[in-house]
Parts: structure tokens; C-alpha cells; sequence
């Protein structure tokens, strides 16, 4: 309860809070607002919002409902952030904890491969991996959860290398449990909070990088994304720039949203560290 109160104190963190409740509320209605297909064509091509009243946002170059495919879009862009978070977070923690509890040549190979990992940069990588495993929508978002769990690993070390030599961890040990019961049941529960925080950051990462990924046409075509939206709007950038601004306004939300609630968890759980800081 005083965790609640703490956040609900934080009025950014309830703009945040309340956004992500809208997303998540557009994604559910998607279906039942707009029951047919939302790449279907609908009517005359680049329609201006509020032209037609059956267009509150107008059409695309295709001639589809814009604001179709923007509801629809929050299902995709919601289920990739999520899914490819909990792979990378699952990955993250189980190369973090692994490498920061053994120490010694465990962590020295774990933190190497980490390096590699880190030394191209996250985009790059995953352009990489769609190129060989192909752009449908499960691949994008097991590659964009791949590509991102470096930074978790080198949180949950950190963590690790703390708490491990802590004086309960080393009452577990003089009982004879066993590492994984040690690991999983008495530090791991203690290493979670700043990585569940740290999640937030993953989630709007993995939005934006699938919304790159379909503006430049490599993600799958055959779902209604905003970056595929966006993508589409690019050629009539000039003349019809709502076709691309829409959506890109719809990203823009949805990465403030999730950024807000992650920073307003953090001050929640840390309330000594947000009084202290100028």
C-alpha cells in the first residue's frame, strides 16, 4: 500500500500510468471497433482526417482506414514490446545472476560473450538476424528480445556481486543449500527490483526498434503496424504528412507512457533517492 501511495503521488507517473491504460484500452477495442480486415481497402486513397466522417483519420496511399490500422497497431506494437521484454529480461537475468554469483571463469567468458554482444550496435544486429531468419512477426520479436539483453546481464551482475556476499547468503551456504536454491529463492528476489525498472527502458526500445525495422520495410507486411504505417506515408511525406505523423504520434505516446511508468515504479521503490536528488 505505501508503494501505491508513493506512486500515485507522482503525477508524472499517473499521466504515464493513464496513457498506458489508453493504449492498452485502444488495443482491446481494436476488434470490435473495426471488426473487418484493417489492410483492407476502404475507400478513396489519401482521404484528409475528418473528410469523411467514416475516416476520423483518413485513408492511406492504399486507400485503408488509417485509424484501423492505428488500433490495430497497438496490438502489435504492445505484444512485440512485451514478448520481446520478457526474452530479453529472461535471458538477461539468467546470464547476470549465472556470472555475478560464481564469479571467476564463469563470469570471465559470460561478460565476454556480453562484450560481444555490445560491441554492434542493437540495430544493426537485428537487421542482421531478420535478414537470415526472415521478417515475420514472431522472428522480429524473438530477434528484437535477443538483441536486447546485455544491459539487463550487466545490471543483474552487479546486483549479484552485492548481495553475494551478503551475511544471509552466507547463513545459506553454512545450512548446505545448494547454488540454484541460493540463487533463485534467496538473492535473486533481492536483485529483481532494478531490473524490473530497468524493463520499462527495454520495452520502449523494442517498440521503436520494430518501428524502424517496418519503416524500412524489413518487418512483416502482412500486419497492421505503426511502422509500417509510417513506412507507407513516406512518399507523400510532403503533401499528405498526416499518413506518417499519426502514427509516429501514436509511438510517441505509447514510448512516453512506458517511460513514465518505469520512472515512477523506480521512485516508488526508492523515495530516500528521489527526495535526495536536486
Amino acid at each position: 500500500m505505501n508503494l501505491l501511495r508513493r506512486y500515485l503521488r507522482n503525477r508524472s507517473a499517473l499521466v504515464g500510468a493513464v496513457l498506458l491504460v489508453a493504449m492498452v484500452g485502444v488495443a482491446l477495442a481494436a476488434p470490435l471497433v473495426f471488426p473487418k480486415d484493417p489492410l483492407g481497402l476502404a475507400g478513396r486513397p489519401l482521404q484528409w482526417p475528418m473528410a469523411n466522417p467514416r475516416f476520423p483519420f483518413g485513408t492511406d496511399s492504399s486507400g485503408r482506414d488509417i485509424a484501423a490500422q492505428i488500433f490495430y497497431g497497438a496490438r502489435v506494437s504492445l505484444i512485440i514490446g512485451l514478448v520481446a521484454t520478457l526474452i530479453a529480461i529472461a535471458i538477461g537475468v539468467l546470464i547476470g545472476a549465472l556470472a555475478g554469483y560464481f564469479g571467476g571463469w564463469t563470469d570471465t567468458v559470460l561478460m565476454r560473450v556480453t562484450e560481444a554482444f555490445q560491441t554492434l550496435p542493437n540495430f544493426l544486429l537485428l537487421l542482421v538476424l531478420v535478414a537470415v531468419f526472415g521478417s515475420d512477426i514472431r522472428t522480429v520479436t524473438i530477434a528484437i528480445g535477443l538483441v536486447s539483453w546485455p544491459a539487463p546481464a550487466r545490471l543483474t551482475r552487479a546486483e549479484f556481486l552485492t548481495l553475494r556476499r551478503r551475511d544471509f547468503v552466507q547463513a545459506c551456504r553454512a545450512l548446505g543449500m545448494g547454488h540454484a536454491r541460493i540463487i533463485g529463492r534467496e538473492i535473486l528476489p533481492n536483485a529483481l527490483t532494478p531490473v524490473i525498472v530497468y524493463a520499462s527502458i527495454v520495452m520502449a526500445v523494442a517498440i521503436l526498434l520494430e518501428s524502424a525495422l517496418a519503416f524500412l520495410g524489413l518487418s512483416d507486411p502482412n500486419v497492421a503496424s505503426w511502422g509500417n504505417l509510417i513506412g507507407s506515408g513516406r512518399g507523400v511525406l510532403r503533401t499528405q504528412w498526416y499518413v506518417s505523423a499519426i502514427p509516429g504520434v501514436a509511438i510517441l505516446l505509447t514510448v512516453l507512457a512506458v517511460s513514465l511508468v518505469g520512472q515512477g515504479v523506480n521512485d516508488a521503490l526508492n523515495p530516500h533517492l528521489r527526495q535526495n536528488t536536486p
